[in-house]
């Protein structure tokens, strides 16, 4: 009797936590002491799993989307502008400083001085001299490193110094001054223009200069006036012609210390900062010259000066 009293006083106990838990929440058998369950404690909250119904595997979180690679910075600017928002500040325009043209002169001599100079990261203007023993070959050298070949004509000076084989004298006559020049051209050619080397006599010559600046123009060869003397009538001859020629600014290695070099290039740049473009003429012989240029070539790059050769600068092809 007392056994069958137990299991039935068991079994309501049971039945009374089935039914309050399909009302919502277990509630406590009568005479216990109930739990504040609607309030809990603030400080003693942490987050928890989402809860997910007996018999159904848990949701899994999505891993996060690739990132999107960046736009273009114009597209940046349209999406800021649809939304009003303040566009990525601008870069700063680039400041152009000027053109600068190196020409090199009396290459042919060796080709140990020449080589260092093929390396020149930039445009340049390599000038060979004619009838030396390595005068083809520098050539070739030149245009396969895709440097800029000069003929550098050599002429009389008013000193008396010796110009070297292939030269221009001031007692020739027409027809052999375009016989030497003809010779020079097809044995350093092609070339993309010509200069003088020394010269001082023959480019103040009208006659002469008038001869060459023809010929100059038949070839397609421009013309590169190296102003070894302030009396050359090369610039008025070419313009009574009606053609463009160059002519040098500065003259780097007079001095061939490297401070001194460095010295003669920043007087260039000046000049290229003030009037557009800027002509200097070193040599290959001026062992510290092709590291110097080497050295400062993208810094002059980075401050907005831009290089070309001789050619370029005299048709304004840059």
């Amino acid at each position: 009797m007392l056994l069958t009293a137990s299991i039935t006083i068991v079994s309501l106990a049971a039945l009374l936590v089935v039914v309050n838990a399909q009302s919502g929440r277990p509630r406590p058998l009568p005479g216990m002491m109930e739990l504040d369950l609607e309030k809990p404690d603030l400080a003693l909250s942490y987050p928890t799993a989402p809860e997910t119904a007996l018999g159904e595997e848990p949701a899994l979180t999505p891993l996060p989307a690739p990132a999107e690679p960046m736009p273009p910075r114009d597209t940046i600017r349209q999406v800021a502008a649809s939304i009003g928002a303040a566009s990525p500040p601008e870069l700063p325009p680039r400041v152009e400083r000027g053109t600068l043209v190196f020409v090199i002169d009396d290459a042919g001599h060796n080709l140990h001085q020449l080589e260092p100079f093929l390396l020149f990261p930039g445009p340049i203007t390599i000038a060979v001299l004619p009838g030396l023993s390595h005068s083809v070959e520098a050539a070739r050298r030149i245009r396969e490193a895709g440097k800029e070949v000069f003929l550098h004509q050599p002429m009389e000076a008013v000193g008396g110094e010796d110009p070297g084989p292939g030269a221009i004298y001031s007692w020739m006559g027409n027809e052999e001054i375009l016989e030497i020049l003809s010779r020079n051209l097809a044995e350093v050619g092609p070339v993309a223009g010509m200069n003088n080397h020394q010269g001082s006599k023959i480019t103040a010559d009208e006659r002469i200069m008038e001869t060459v600046l023809a010929f100059s123009q038949e070839h397609g060869i421009p013309f590169l006036d190296s102003k070894t003397t302030a009396m050359s009538v090369a610039p008025a001859i070419a313009r009574r012609m009606g053609i463009t020629i160059g002519k040098r600014n500065v003259f780097i290695d007079n001095q061939q210390d490297r401070l001194s070099m460095n010295h003669a290039i920043e007087g260039g740049l000046r000049i290229a900062s003030r009037g557009g473009n800027a002509v200097m003429i070193g040599h290959v012989w001026s062992p510290e010259l092709a590291p110097l240029l080497k050295d400062l070539y993208q810094d002059l790059v980075d401050q907005g000066f831009r290089f070309a050769t001789a050619s370029q600068l005299i048709a304004g092809d840059f």
